[in-house]
């Protein structure tokens, strides 16, 4: 068995990368709950490569210089939360892919399980919020046009989830 610094992505080792400052502007400090995004998706991105138990990548993740910045409680959410439906999250995402789930990279796979969990059962975060924020880990981690794909699959799935939210939020048709 490798270590997770063999499997995991220089972008998710250690502290999650940054993206240079936007061209005529400064970069804008990441909020809390980007940061538990982040920590979350490297561990599901670790427990999808390695067969260590989750409460050793959830240990090994504690203990990384930046974690102290993140909303420690969706993070906590994220990661177990995550890893304890990941085949009922699975099954809700299949219907929506147009591959077999085990052909999904292990990033866009866990950053697909954050938006489906997120929509499913973090009610406090607008739909639109969670979709987004996948887009932008699949923009920050995952592969070139990866972030498109997720953006597709939740936005399907989103209003079999939140079928209130999402109609109130689509214009009417007269």
């Amino acid at each position: 068995m490798s270590s997770s610094a063999d499997s995991t992505p220089k972008a998710l080792e250690g502290r999650p990368a940054r993206k240079p400052a936007p061209a005529g502007g400064r970069d804008r400090a990441k909020s809390s709950r980007r940061r538990a995004r982040e920590f979350a998706l490297q561990g599901l991105y670790e427990w999808q490569i390695n067969t260590r138990e989750v409460s050793s990548i959830d240990a090994h993740i504690r203990e990384l210089e930046e974690f102290a910045k993140c909303d420690r409680p969706h993070y906590d959410a994220l990661l177990h939360g995550c890893v304890d439906q990941a085949a009922k999250l699975d099954a809700d995402l299949v219907k929506f892919l147009d591959r077999p789930i085990e052909e999904l990279s292990p990033v866009e796979h866990a950053v697909l399980w954050i938006g489906a969990y997120e929509l499913a059962n973090c009610l406090d975060v607008p739909y639109k919020v969670a979709i987004n924020e996948a887009v932008e880990l699949a923009k920050s981690f995952g592969g070139t046009d990866g972030h498109k794909y997720v953006n597709g699959v939740l936005d399907h799935l989103a209003p079999g989830l939140r079928p209130d939210e999402v109609n109130a939020a689509r214009p009417s048709k007269r």
